[in-house]
């Protein structure tokens, strides 16, 4: 895949990313890169990842609890989603490797949302009174549009990786069209030359036999 489609497919999921809090990154061949968070005890978090571009669009993954605990793992996952209560408050550690991938990059994507999401209005939680029907339809308008959000980020994801993979086999097609050009070629002047060398013989052989009579 080309640098210039990997440059702009991070710069769209940055944009993305830097307004949500979502991260996209590159993990290279035979590497390993760990994220860390803050989690209070109590706290409800939920990690979702997905592989973007890169080889079989897979990465091992491994979540750690503060005391050392492993939450979760597992191997050459393409896209996962992981909820958990927080035991011990503490620095969570995430990681994601690509050392089975010897040559292979690795485009990675993921969310992690940690403790309740605020309200529309901070004053909302000490709202004394019923909601006016202005203040209802400001709440569900903003439901309305996280959804939309989350939907989108989900929509750039499928079309980055989909456009990932029409150009990678695109370069794929292309090159085995040029091998089989090439192979053509090649019989086509082998042909040529096996017609050639039966011409060639045929007038040598009549040549002698005039000269021996």
């Amino acid at each position: 895949m080309n640098p210039s489609t990997v440059i702009l497919i991070l710069f769209i999921l940055f944009i993305d990313s830097s307004m949500s809090g979502e991260l996209t990154f590159e993990l290279p061949d035979n590497e390993k890169m760990c994220f860390y968070e803050n989690v209070e005890q109590g706290e409800q978090a939920t990690l979702e990842f997905q592989v973007i571009t890169g080889g079989n669009y897979d990465v091992d993954m491994e979540l750690t609890a503060p005391n050392g605990q492993v939450l979760y793992k597992d191997i050459k996952k393409q896209y996962d989603s992981f909820t958990w209560t927080a035991q011990h408050k503490g620095i969570h550690t995430f990681c994601f490797s690509n050392e089975f991938s010897t040559f292979t990059h690795k485009i990675v994507y993921f969310d992690l949302e940690v403790g309740d999401e605020k309200p529309a209005v901070e004053e909302m939680g000490d709202h004394q009174t019923a909601m006016t029907l202005m203040e209802t339809s400001s709440v569900n308008i903003f439901e309305s549009l996280k959804s939309v959000l989350d939907y989108q980020t989900h929509h750039r994801l499928r079309e980055a990786q989909g456009r990932a993979f029409a150009e990678d086999l695109n370069e794929r097609v292309l090159y085995w069209s040029i091998g089989e050009s090439l192979v053509i070629i090649l019989i086509g002047i082998g042909q040529i030359l096996v017609l050639r060398s039966f011409f060639t013989n045929t007038h040598k052989t009549s040549a002698s036999t005039v000269r021996v009579s």
